[in-house]
């Protein structure tokens, strides 16, 4: 620790002490011997789990050819095959193209220079508990202050905020599903108060909320948004960069909650663990740039390449889809005891394996447990199990385990975080206890 600590700039936080030395599938070894299970996945980045067999022979038979030409250079047939399968997978309607870039917030920037060029707007509307990346258009969708934007300013222009559907902290201070979805028709009155509807040229969002907490909208939510963003001629960016392969149950998360983007952000598990991003959607949209306004030095890296088509390929033959829903039941009925026991727990929610726990100080307050949280996180890593935390007050439990783990180590994991969770909550009741 010394080393990274004198090697390292401060700002590259990582959320635990443990240092890796090899991985397998779900399992890490750290470099004292220890095994865990690893529930965080790179940040989401492995559906298909550590070092996938199917991913470890297509990186090998690439080292044989070539590492790196530039795409823009000297053009290659695996940056368009993966082209031709996400065109091919992606959500929504008519024919579609692809650019390939380096990473989640590379393609959200390059989502948005693609609405702007095709539909002559400026404006960009995204969400509160929103996370986009850390380059300076994506912090400016982006909404947690910090640790991601504070000090940072100034933003780039023309960005608008306005909440999500996170009915457990409704911004509205309704109740569903007698407010039919307000959040969502609201966005009527941001086009008469904040912005003009004839300015916008884009709605980016999450589908299911990432860092701001695993956050579920209801299924009216996007259905409505989506007529109201057509009638008005503005495109939908669907951020899939945590959502996407497998993690919701479906190949895109878009599929299951009726939401139908014009342009598709996607990195993280497209590659089983290399750096990858990539940027799909209509064609006639994505045509809008012209040619030399698009590009990277490095992007659709041909490693990278190889290992998506091995990835999208392993994930039709082992249905990781059908998988992570079974997973996510799992999950769901253990929690939902967790829930009923401890005050800790104030809701459980996720589609999929994309599952976590919202911890509260109070189920009548809902006041954030944040120090409770990395309570458990430090607990569970402590005792073998690698989690992270999420949400925009920092009180969030998010699952991202490969959706390659086995019935037995979903089942261990489980008993060290209710372990942990117990620790915390009955530590908690007693001090609360004492101080009555």
């Amino acid at each position: 620790m010394k080393r990274r600590n004198a090697a390292v700039v401060r700002g590259a936080y990582h959320a635990t002490p443990v240092f890796v030395a090899k991985s397998e599938g779900a399992i890490i070894e750290d470099v004292d011997g220890n095994r865990l299970l690893d529930f965080a996945g790179g940040i989401g980045c492995l559906n298909t789990g550590h070092r996938a067999p199917a991913v470890i022979d297509a990186l090998r038979r690439q080292l044989d050819r070539f590492l790196h030409t530039s795409f823009n250079v000297l053009p290659y047939e695996s940056y368009i095959a993966v082209c031709e399968k996400l065109n091919a997978l992606a959500p929504g309607k008519g024919p579609k193209k692809t650019v390939l870039v380096n990473s989640g917030a590379e393609a959200v920037e390059n989502a948005i220079k693609i609405a702007r060029s095709y539909t002559k707007r400026p404006a960009i509307i995204s969400f509160e508990d929103a996370f986009h990346g850390r380059t300076y258009m994506a912090m400016a969708t982006t909404s947690k202050t910090h640790p991601y934007k504070a000090g940072f300013e100034p933003f780039p222009s023309d960005v608008y905020r306005i909440p999500y559907a996170y009915c457990y902290r409704c911004s509205y201070s309704l109740q569903y599903p007698s407010c039919e979805v307000f959040c969502a028709r609201h966005i009527e009155d941001t086009f008469k108060r904040v912005v003009a509807a004839e300015s916008v040229a884009a709605v980016i969002v999450e589908p299911i909320l990432g860092e701001g907490g695993f956050v579920t909208p209801p299924p009216e939510f996007y259905p409505t948004l989506g007529e109201i963003c057509r009638k008005h001629g503005i495109l939908l960016i669907a951020d899939e960069v945590q959502t996407g392969f497998g993690r919701t149950g479906a190949m895109f998360a878009c599929e299951r909650l009726g939401l139908e983007p014009d342009l598709v952000v996607m990195a993280k598990s497209l590659t089983g663990g290399l750096p990858m991003a990539a940027v799909t959607g209509r064609a006639e949209i994505m045509d809008a740039p012209s040619v030399g306004q698009l590009g990277g030095t490095f992007g659709g890296n041909p490693l990278a390449c190889e290992a998506a088509l091995a990835v999208l390929e392993m994930m039709e033959k082992e249905d990781l889809c059908a998988r992570a829903n079974l997973l996510g039941e799992r999950f769901r009925k253990r929690a939902a005891k967790w829930q009923s026991r401890w005050e800790l727990v104030g809701e459980v929610r996720g589609l999929g394996a994309m599952q976590a726990l919202e911890l509260v100080r109070s189920k009548a307050t809902r006041e954030p447990a944040d120090e409770e949280t990395n309570q458990v996180a430090q607990y569970c890593y402590e005792h073998g199990l690698i989690m992270i935390t999420a949400g925009s007050y920092s009180n969030v439990i998010r699952l991202l385990m490969p959706l390659v783990v086995t019935d037995a180590q979903m089942d261990e994991a489980m008993d060290v975080l209710e372990s942990a969770l117990a620790q915390v909550a009955e530590k908690k009741g007693a001090l609360t206890a004492q101080l009555s």
